[in-house]
């Protein structure tokens, strides 16, 4: 729902509708009893005055609308296509966006509905002067709204500014992942050989978004069953394609009727949500995606802004450090009883890992300052990893990385200075004892 943009400017201008409704009302009520010291601020103009207000104020709200979010969009896509297309949903999402077209439309709609109100029908003139105040007074603060967002857009579209939202999202999402470790045994059950293992399949096409664990520990405790995930959370599906399976604990009580009911299959589909993009709520992988999609942006030709792609690396150096310091998944997910119930998907390290830095090698193996960088990010992140499969990992990509850089055309003084990171690097790595933290 954050990164739709139409729920909050759609209930503003509902209430914009209804304050044009019944302000007007309380005009009728309270206009000919207004102390001289409240009636002096109000509006005293006539009713062709009124009029000429509050039309100028619908009308010049509405072209604002327009020609800023028109020219928004068009700046934030130049911005896309320098960096990342992905990142356009961070404007989506952004609440300052949200609140000034809310600030906007609500203005515009309450002063066209407080125009209706204006009448001198039959001799008898209508001014609701308190309602005409108010719309005035909604004007100037959309004024200063759009003067904040004027400045909020500068801010949103320097690159620095997508790459540090895009590290706090993929940092909450780290967070959220060290928080919500379920229980779990390092016992991984297999389907015993006299009971089939049924397949669930995916119902529509799409992306993995989230998965409730702990909703399918409760359906398979519920049914008595082990069930393996077979999708990891930012995968890519293809309806009819297996998501899951399942196969009975006990005894065959799960297993579906003839009639094609499969309450297990029904309850994994609830479980899994699939949406036609990633989201960065439990994929960290998104994250990681971004920012190398940026580093690998600035690589490009056509942009060729190899400083950027530095910075992007450092990014990424820090995301991949809080990942390396997350202690592993357990293999299974146990119920109440203690009895294994659910064999999870698991974050793959060495995936993220090879997600982050396959293409900035590829692309940035031919500028000394890209190189330097991939180097220091894999000693940033040994120096915070324990785990050996994770340092193995790392030293693939430190293997990698120097192969890359063998290939390409540099000088004796940048090759030493590559071997002497490199050498740094492998001593991190190579470190029997836990490095020293600031």
């Amino acid at each position: 729902m954050a990164s739709r943009l139409w729920p909050i400017p759609a209930a503003a201008l509902l209430v914009g509708v209804a304050l044009g409704v019944l302000l007007p009302e309380l005009d009728r009520a309270v206009d000919e009893e207004l102390p001289s010291a409240i009636a002096a601020w109000v509006f005293s103009g006539g009713v062709d005055a009124a009029r000429a207000v509050l039309t100028t104020i619908s009308g010049s709200l509405i072209t604002a609308t327009s020609l800023t979010f028109s020219l928004t969009v068009v700046a934030l896509q130049l911005a896309s296509s320098q960096a990342s297309p992905r990142l356009l949903r961070l404007f989506a999402s952004d609440p300052m966006v949200h609140w000034t077209l809310a600030a906007f439309l609500g203005t515009f709609a309450y002063a066209l509905v407080v125009l209706r109100t204006v009448s001198d029908a039959g001799g008898n003139l209508a001014v609701p002067r308190i309602s005409v105040t108010f719309a005035v007074l909604l004007t100037v603060v959309s004024m200063l709204v759009l003067i904040l967002f004027l400045g909020h857009l500068a801010r949103i579209l320097r690159v620095d500014t997508m790459l540090k939202d895009v590290h706090s999202e993929a940092s909450r999402t780290v967070e959220l992942l060290a928080e919500d470790r379920p229980e779990g045994t390092e016992t991984i059950p297999t389907a015993p050989a006299d009971r089939p293992e049924h397949r669930v399949v995916a119902n529509r096409s799409g992306f993995v978004t989230s998965i409730d664990r702990a909703r399918l520990v409760d359906l398979a405790e519920q049914h008595d069953v082990v069930i393996r995930e077979r999708l990891a959370v930012g995968s890519s599906i293809v309806a009819g394609t297996p998501m899951a399976s399942w196969w009975t604990a006990e005894d065959a009580s799960a297993i579906p009727d003839r009639a094609g009911a499969d309450p297990v299959g029904d309850g994994i589909r609830n479980a899994v949500s699939i949406s036609y993009e990633r989201t960065p709520r439990q994929d960290i992988g998104y994250g990681v995606r971004q920012l190398a999609d940026i580093a690998t942006k600035a690589l490009s030709p056509g942009v060729n802004d190899p400083t950027t792609a530095v910075h992007a690396l450092s990014h990424l150096a820090a995301v991949l450090a809080d990942l390396a310091e997350l202690p592993p998944e357990p293999p299974s997910l146990v119920d109440a009883a203690g009895r294994a119930r659910l064999v999870p998907c698991r974050t793959d390290f060495a995936a993220l890992l090879e997600t982050a830095l396959q293409q900035p090698r590829r692309y940035g193996a031919g500028d000394p300052d890209v190189v330097s960088r991939l180097y220091g990010l894999i000693a940033d992140v040994a120096w915070r990893t324990r785990d050996a499969e994770r340092r193995a990992a790392l030293r693939e990509q430190l293997d990698r990385l120097s192969a890359s850089v063998a290939r390409q055309d540099y000088d004796e003084v940048e090759r030493r200075r590559f071997a002497q990171l490199e050498a740094d690097a492998r001593r991190v790595l190579d470190a029997a004892d836990e490095p020293t933290r600031p």
